[in-house]
């Protein structure tokens, strides 16, 4: 908890220009993003082998339903419009 803390300690420092308005300047604005980005990539729970596997089946196993639904739908429109077609 000490670590979470000190870690939010370090975000609240300001550094300001020596200018009268008293903004970051542009260096120092780029330095605090990249630091705040590290700071938030270590808070990330990144997911197990296992999970990615699971994931990456059922986009698969989606994309393998959806595939034959548009195929199945394509094959009937295409002989419902043949048939209509052919009748004139």
């Amino acid at each position: 908890m000490a670590k979470k803390e000190k870690n939010l300690a370090n975000t609240k420092k300001t550094y300001v220009n020596s200018s009268k308005n008293g903004k970051k300047s542009l260096f120092r604005r780029v330095f605090d993003y990249f630091k705040e980005l590290k700071n938030e990539l270590k808070k990330v729970v990144w997911p197990g082998k296992k999970k990615v596997f699971s994931g990456t089946m059922v986009v698969i196993v989606t994309v393998i339903v959806i595939s034959l639904f548009v195929v199945l739908a394509d094959f009937a429109f295409h002989n419902l419009l043949k048939l209509l077609l052919g009748s004139l």
